[in-house]
């Protein structure tokens, strides 16, 4: 009996390996993959106009009503397609692509794309904005047109023969062909119930508009491209209305086992939210027959609460009134002024504790090994006076007497205590990310408070000027800053006590936060000034902080704060963030711990390196 259940998923593996495989319009022998060639197709993305705080990222497949072969049905393949989108904070390219028998063609798609997405702006219509982007990119790069006819023949090659589809996805395959060969030549789109074979050389709408179908290129309404999330145009439905019953409540009269399909309507009025349901058009498509009425009830009139904050008495202490800042709005290109409120705050548990028993010996090594920078003795050249000989200072004098020039300068060398004139201020996130767990005994959160107890132990024996800060945010309207220990503050158990009652929550407003520790680094009378900022991850938020924008502003903030005459340096844990930080804060204003646990002594020597004269 085993031996049969085996012999049975054998020939079933088998089967399905072979089906797949005569099913599938993919070339896998000439496959080429988007990750070895990302930071080059980013990079060829940029150079050609497309906007530097856009990633280059692969993009997941999406469903498209296809008319597929027999055998494709019986595999259950060519439902869902990877295909090319960009958006205001990425370019969406294939994680692969193997749709030529020739690997440098599949090679030449990519880069294809990437021209083509830098050329890109929104879309209104899909086919004739491709067919304009096309037009323009290769009247820009006349080198381009032979490649362009390589890449469109070999896809032609591919594509169905409109003989063997019907009259309407027929007339809708030629017109897709004829503005492949000569772009910007068709203006009118035929009608058909189903999407056309996917345009590998084409851009496609955002993943959150939906995947242009055939009837998307009908000209009634071109704003058939904006489908809301998640939903899918499908084939016809039969449809019934019926009257709306008016109820105050509603009870279910039947038990649910007697529901024997969908399709059966009870008819009663059924509570509902704001939100939309993101599987609505599944359900949908799983329907033979669509129920509709008309239900008055207005959006958004129900009472929403948001219960993250917490209560007054306790929360933490607020500082004073809230701090109108302005934010950068990148699609406009400018600040908004007085966008962002940020609250300063005092931590609620101020109780004084002393330093943490596991702690006590890194400290006291720190302490060592920075003491001698406070007493620092520094060789003093060409002094009147001094110790020992200056040679060099000897030997330009002896030249210069003996060409006739005898300028006066001191000829000793003399040993003097230098001062450090600097001041840092550190500013740590502590958005609800840190409360991710690094192993099975730390979370980031814990790596954060020690990272700053070990760094205001270690300044408070140099002497030099710093202060310490943490932030998180809760949409523009509530963006925290707590104090920890301000420039004019003692580092004593107080500070301590602080640091060590940390909580992690909230989101990441990173751009409100360095321009406030910005205000309050600028007014420190030092000849050098530090920004330190330390952080796990990419600045987001719950409104439109998400994504570029959040990036943007971020990347904003850094310059206006260098315009002050400051030194931003960001300090990160996230893995990833070779991919956004380059951007906001310079390939040099930057580094990457690789290994968090470190990261408490790291800082310090960090600071150490930053801070040589």
């Amino acid at each position: 009996m085993a031996f049969t259940v085996e012999l049975e998923e054998w020939v079933g593996s088998v089967w399905h390996r072979f089906i797949t495989r005569r099913a599938s319009p993919d070339f896998p022998e000439a496959r080429v993959e988007l990750l070895e060639r990302q930071r080059a197709l980013a990079l060829l993305f940029r150079a050609t106009g497309g906007a530097s705080g856009m990633s280059v990222e692969a993009a997941s497949e999406r469903d498209l009503l296809l008319r597929r072969s027999l055998l494709q049905q019986v595999a259950g393949t060519c439902k869902s397609v990877p295909l090319a989108w960009r958006d205001d904070n990425s370019l969406r390219l294939p994680a692969s692509l193997a749709v030529f028998p020739d690997a440098t063609l599949n090679q030449d798609l990519y880069r294809w794309l990437a021209l083509l997405a830098a050329e890109a702006g929104p879309m209104r219509h899909w086919g004739r904005d491709n067919q304009r982007w096309t037009c323009h990119l290769l009247q820009r790069y006349p080198a381009m047109a032979p490649r362009y006819r390589r890449l469109v023949d070999a896809h032609l090659a591919l594509r169905p023969d409109p003989a063997t589809l019907g009259p309407g996805e027929a007339a809708l395959e030629r017109a897709l062909c004829q503005a492949l060969r000569e772009p910007g030549s068709v203006e009118q789109f035929p009608r058909s119930e189903r999407a056309a074979w996917p345009l590998p050389l084409w851009l496609y709408p955002p993943q959150q508009l939906g995947s242009p179908q055939a009837a998307d290129l009908d000209d009634e309404s071109e704003e058939t491209l904006a489908t809301r999330p998640g939903e899918q145009k499908s084939g016809r439905k039969r449809a019934t209305r019926v009257d709306e019953n008016r109820r105050d409540g509603g009870f279910l009269v039947v038990r649910l086992e007697n529901l024997f399909s969908w399709t059966e309507h009870v008819d009663l009025d059924r509570w509902s939210d704001d939100s939309d349901d993101p599987d609505a058009s599944k359900v949908a498509d799983d329907l033979d027959e669509l129920t509709l009425s008309r239900q008055r009830v207005r959006k958004g009139g129900g009472l929403k609460l948001h219960l993250d904050l917490p209560p007054a008495d306790v929360d933490d202490i607020p500082l004073g009134e809230g701090i109108k800042l302005p934010e950068w709005d990148y699609r406009r290109q400018c600040l908004q002024p007085g966008f962002v409120n940020l609250q300063m705050l005092l931590p609620r548990d101020d109780e004084a504790r002393p330093l943490p028993p596991r702690l006590h010996a890194p400290a006291q090594r720190l302490r060592r090994q920075f003491e001698h920078l406070r007493n620092d003795r520094q060789w003093l050249r060409q002094q009147p006076q001094g110790s020992e000989l200056d040679l060099p200072a000897w030997l330009d004098f002896h030249v210069e007497r003996q060409h006739g020039q005898c300028a006066e300068r001191g000829l000793f060398l003399e040993q003097r205590h230098t001062q450090r004139d600097l001041a840092c201020l550190l500013l740590a996130d502590l958005s609800m990310s840190t409360d991710a767990h690094l192993n099975d005994q730390h979370r980031v959160i814990d790596v954060v408070r020690d990272s700053l107890l070990l760094f205001g132990e270690t300044l408070a024996v140099l002497g030099d000027d710093f202060a310490l800060y943490g932030f998180s945010s809760l949409r523009r309207q509530q963006v925290r800053m707590q104090q920890l220990k301000s420039f004019t503050q003692r580092y004593d158990d107080h500070t301590r006590g602080r640091i060590q009652g940390l909580k992690p929550g909230y989101y990441t407003r990173m751009g409100a936060a360095i321009r406030q520790a910005s205000e309050l680094l600028k007014g420190r009378k030092r000849r050098r000034k530090l920004l330190l900022l330390l952080t796990d991850g990419k600045p987001n938020d719950l409104d439109l902080y998400e994504g570029r924008y959040g990036v943007e502003d971020t990347r904003q903030a850094v310059l206006e704060a260098r315009r002050l005459g400051l030194t931003p340096f960001c300090i990160t844990i996230d893995q990833k963030a070779g991919d956004y930080l380059p951007y906001m804060f310079g390939a040099n204003g930057y580094t990457l711990i690789h290994q968090p646990e470190q990261l408490p002594l790291r800082l310090v020597q960090l600071y150490r390196q930053l801070t040589q004269p």
